[in-house]
């Protein structure tokens, strides 16, 4: 008994689904993303000049020391609610950036990790000696004091912000000091009272973003514009103080834009600038744009320079409290912090001719 089997169709198969291109459920019945899912795949990996090291040795011990001190005492840190990526770096060297006034925020700025609310909870009356403490216990020669906006309280939080400064500065005579404030709401007549007296070296606030971006990046309530008041009323009742302020660039600005902005800022009679790379903290956050080469952020720096600011910290891993009491030297004269063998985040041209020179004469030699 003989079969016959009939010749197979080449052409007679199973539809192919491009998963990549279509999704694909049971049967090939496409799959719609939710939001969030859509929002996860449009994510941007980092780029290999974001690779940093952990610390070790000392390093390591000095990191958890300041941990400890910063649990111990009950304390916030924007090098923690901010997930700055340089915490490591610079916990491991026991220096941190003290965020008082609470640890959530009643302002929703789209690139910001500190927590959003309404109505935050009391201020804490003992914050002040607490923040003193911790100063002291971790030996520091300059602490940085950044807050929160509360635009539930009349002053926006400037009296206690005050509190906390002439705790620390009375417990630790002779520790540098400086404030990254909020804009107060743009309530001048607070600013006055809280830098009446203030024992400071630096007063810094923060614009951001270039002004064609507030209404995408910051809460409606701030602007590039009512930034720049509080910096120039700052230095207006204040001139012994330098005053400072940090971009991010990554959000959707121009070369051009931020050049502009950086003359905006000079103009105001900003002493002291950093620019930095923004990274998105969550999938709820805003996008990133883009990554700027190392490059990029030398030739910003070298703006920043020509245009007349004191002290200049410009690269893709720095923050606005970066090496902030080398930046305050530089502002006074000292050596720039890029050229510092230690700094590590911040770049420029000015380091590269060093390097070359240096590399020249041990040749010579």
């Amino acid at each position: 008994m003989s079969f016959f089997y009939p010749p197979i169709s080449m052409e007679r198969r199973l539809p192919i689904i491009d998963l990549e291109k279509d999704g694909a459920g049971g049967c090939g019945v496409p799959v719609e993303m939710s939001p969030l899912e859509k929002r996860k795949s449009m994510r941007k990996r980092l780029p290999d000049w974001f690779k940093t090291s952990l610390p070790t040795g000392v390093a390591q011990a000095r990191f958890n020391g300041t941990k400890g001190n910063v649990v111990e005492h009950g304390l916030n840190t924007v090098c923690e609610e901010a997930r700055c990526p340089n915490i490591h770096d610079c916990w491991g060297r026991g220096t941190a950036t003290f965020m008082i006034a609470g640890e959530v925020c009643t302002r929703g700025c789209r690139f910001c990790a500190v927590g959003t609310v309404r109505t935050p909870p009391d201020l804490d009356p003992e914050e002040p000696r607490e923040l003193a403490d911790a100063v002291k216990r971790m030996g520091l020669s300059y602490a940085v004091i950044t807050v929160v906006n509360r635009d539930d309280l009349s002053d926006g939080g400037a009296s206690h912000y005050k509190d906390c400064i002439q705790r620390v500065s009375e417990t630790n005579p002779g520790v540098g000091l400086e404030l990254l404030c909020s804009d107060l709401d743009g309530n001048l007549d607070s600013l006055k009272m809280l830098l009446e007296g203030l024992p400071l070296k630096v007063f810094a606030h923060n614009v951001e973003c270039v002004p064609r971006l507030d209404n995408v990046v910051r809460d409606p309530r701030a602007s590039f514009e009512q930034s720049l008041k509080i910096l120039r009323y700052a230095k207006e009742i204040r001139p012994d103080l330098m005053t400072k302020t940090s971009l991010m660039v990554g959000l959707g600005e121009t070369d051009g834009e931020i050049s502009e902005a950086m003359t905006m800022v000079r103009e105001a009679g900003v002493d002291m600038i950093t620019l930095g790379q923004y990274l998105q903290p969550s999938i709820r956050h805003l996008p990133i744009d883009r990554f700027p080469e190392p490059e990029s952020f030398a030739d910003w720096d070298g703006t920043a320079r020509e245009l007349g600011f004191r002290a200049v910290a410009s690269g893709p891993l720095v923050r606005s409290s970066y090496r902030a009491g080398l930046l305050w030297d530089e502002a006074m004269g000292g050596e720039p912090v890029v050229t510092r063998d230690s700094t590590g985040s911040a770049v420029s041209h000015i380091f590269s001719a060093k390097r070359a020179t240096s590399t020249k004469v041990e040749n010579h030699e």
